[in-house]
C-alpha cells in the first residue's frame, strides 16, 4: 500500500487533488481510498487530505499517520509540527516552492529524521500563468499533481490527464497543461 498526505489551505484544492489522483489510480486498475480532514472549514485555513492506493481492496478507515509521501501545497505550513510528522524513512516530500530543494532550511529546523526525497515545483507560478485562481489564492491542485506523478510514478501522466479531463469541466485544458508543465519542471 502507498499512502499520500496532502497539506494545503482551504481553497487551494487539496481535497480535489486527492480525489483526482484517486480517479487516475482507479483508471489504472488500482484500489484507491481518498478522504479529507478539515479543521475550521474556511478559506485559507489548514486542510489535510489523504490518499491510499493498493493493488487489493483497502480495509483501513483512519487518517494517515505515517505517509510514504507528503505534498505541501503552501510552504508556510512547514512551520506546523504536524505537517511533516510521521513521514516514513526513504519517503518523499513535494513542496510548492520556486526554490531549489537544497535551499529549504526549514525542513532541518523541524527535525524530520530519515532519508527522504525532496522535490519542489512552482505550482503557484504555473497555475497563475495559466489563469487558475488569483494572485492571492492560486488554485494549484491539478498543477501539483503533475509533480506528484513524476516523483512517485504512482500513475502515468496520461492517466492523470484523463482523470483531470473527467473531473474538471471548467478550464479543463488549462488544468491539463498545468499538470504537464509541473511534471516537466519538478526538481528533486
Amino acid at each position: 500500500m502507498f499512502e499520500i498526505r496532502f497539506h494545503g489551505r482551504g481553497g487551494q484544492g487539496a481535497v480535489m487533488a486527492s480525489e483526482i489522483l484517486a480517479l487516475a489510480t482507479f483508471k489504472e486498475g488500482k484500489h484507491p481510498q481518498s478522504f479529507p480532514s478539515f479543521g475550521l472549514e474556511r478559506r485559507g485555513a489548514p486542510v489535510a487530505a489523504f490518499l491510499r492506493v493498493d493493488d487489493a481492496k483497502i480495509g483501513l478507515r483512519h487518517a494517515i499517520y505515517e505517509p510514504d509521501f507528503i505534498v505541501v501545497m503552501d510552504r508556510s505550513l512547514l512551520k506546523l509540527e504536524t505537517t511533516l510528522k510521521g513521514l516514513k524513512p526513504n519517503g518523499g516530500l513535494l513542496i510548492n516552492s520556486a526554490d531549489d530543494p537544497d535551499s529549504l532550511g526549514e525542513i532541518e529546523e523541524i527535525g524530520v529524521n530519515g532519508n527522504f526525497k525532496i522535490g519542489t515545483v512552482d505550482a503557484s507560478g504555473i497555475a497563475l500563468k495559466n489563469g487558475l485562481g488569483s494572485r492571492l489564492m492560486p488554485i494549484i491542485n491539478t498543477t501539483i499533481l503533475g509533480a506528484v506523478v513524476k516523483m512517485t510514478k504512482i500513475v502515468s501522466i496520461k492517466s492523470l490527464e484523463a482523470a483531470i479531463e473527467e473531473t474538471i469541466a471548467k478550464k479543463g485544458e488549462d488544468n491539463r497543461l498545468c499538470a504537464r508543465e509541473a511534471y516537466e519542471r519538478v526538481v528533486f
